[in-house]
């Protein structure tokens, strides 16, 4: 063969072979590179552990403003969403059939004084008469029937004297109900509120011998209380005095400020009858258990109203400018209570480290020590990841 043609040859051999070699070095190095890391810096803000729950809006005090006597409204003095104060007018009832029953009541009591006074008299002259025949049988005037007569007399007309003065206490009572029946026909109002329901017209007839109608309903607005509902999973973590905000639909991005008043000691369903209870849950699956937490908040302006939906926020802890990382970069806890996370350093590399936790809030932690602010920490892999042949790549968000 030629020196030319072996040379070509040669040369074609040696292509192939450097074009294999680099072929495999992709494919055996270039396609295993480490992975690329996703990261998250340390960052200052603030941060708060809450429970959320749902309330309803109601009044701090609601009354039912009803009639205790029947009779028809002759006068409603006051209009839906009214303020009126205590004792103010409110309605009237039409008063004859009381005021009638209040002047027999004064009459009976005058014609019992009457009586008594007659019968007092006759006890007088019935005590002289016996008076007299014990003188004369002690002188043997007088027979011993008249005697026993005269006394018997006496002690009867003592009795008439001391069933009319009990008569006249009775009379006593009767005129007093009878004045406190004509007193309510004329209905006050019994607290400082708003009227935040007319339940009845002027004109109606009300019946108090059945039920006691309801003419009114009238609410302090000027504070209300947001009753919450909170999850028997949460309610062990709450307490009385901790810093509550709320918000409503109509003002979502207003925060109402406030505390939690009191936790109620057991749920509504306490109120209903047990054998009903019992025998309804007894076909049915057992329903989710909530606990009512109160809350007060002032209402000048009059903005919250009765039946109201608030998102409400309890806070069961706060940090204001910690360190904080997302809740993902924790790894395992040793048993001195550190958390293990892996640091990028400047080559982005990932380096293990131990860090000190306060508040998780299962989606940010407050790092207290073992980390500073503006250092990144892994917080996943992206798989399939490809990095440069000096080492692995960072992900930074």
């Amino acid at each position: 063969m030629p020196p030319q043609k072996k040379l070509l040859k040669y040369s074609l051999v040696a292509a192939v072979l450097m074009v294999a070699a680099a072929g495999a070095k992709i494919y055996f190095f270039l396609s295993h590179a480490a992975p690329a890391y996703l990261s998250s810096p340390a960052v200052i803000g603030d941060l708060q552990d809450t429970v959320l729950a749902t309330g309803t809006v109601k009044a701090l005090r609601q009354v039912s403003v009803g009639a205790q006597v029947s009779g028809q409204i002759k006068a409603l003095h006051v209009t839906l969403g009214d303020h009126v104060k205590q004792n103010q007018p409110i309605a009237e009832i039409d008063s004859v059939t009381q005021r009638n029953a209040l002047h027999a009541a004064e009459a009976d009591l005058v014609d019992t004084r009457a009586q008594l006074n007659a019968a007092r008299a006759d006890a007088q002259q019935k005590e002289l008469a016996f008076k007299r025949q014990q003188t004369m049988y002690a002188q043997d005037a007088s027979s011993r029937e008249s005697y026993e007569q005269a006394e018997a007399a006496m002690e009867s007309s003592r009795a008439n004297v001391t069933a009319l003065v009990a008569q006249i206490d009775k009379n006593t009572i009767a005129v007093d109900m009878a004045k406190a029946n004509l007193g309510y026909t004329r209905i006050l109002a019994p607290i400082d509120g708003v009227v935040v329901a007319l339940v009845a017209q002027q004109g109606q007839t009300v019946n108090s011998n059945q039920a006691t109608p309801t003419i009114i309903k009238l609410a302090r607005m000027d504070t209300v209380t947001i009753k919450t509902q909170i999850s028997e999973a949460d309610v062990t973590r709450v307490k009385a005095g901790q810093k509550v905000f709320f918000t409503i639909l109509g003002e979502p991005d207003r925060r109402y400020y406030t505390t939690l008043r009191a936790i109620e000691p057991a749920p509504d369903s306490i109120l209903q009858d047990e054998t009903s209870s019992s025998n309804a849950s007894a076909g049915t699956t057992a329903s989710a258990i909530y606990y009512n937490g109160l809350l007060d908040m002032p209402n000048a302006d009059g903005k919250l109203r009765i039946s109201m939906t608030a998102q409400v926020n309890i806070v069961l802890g706060e940090a204001k400018h910690a360190v904080l990382i997302p809740a993902t970069a924790l790894g395992k806890r040793d048993q001195d209570g550190r958390y293990a996370v892996r640091v990028l350093d400047q080559g982005g590399n990932a380096q293990p480290r131990k860090i000190r936790v306060g508040l998780n809030t299962n989606a940010n932690v407050q790092v207290l020590e073992g980390l500073n602010a503006g250092e990144r920490v892994v917080t996943g892999e992206a798989a399939g990841g490809a990095g440069a042949p000096g080492g692995p790549r960072a992900i930074r968000f």
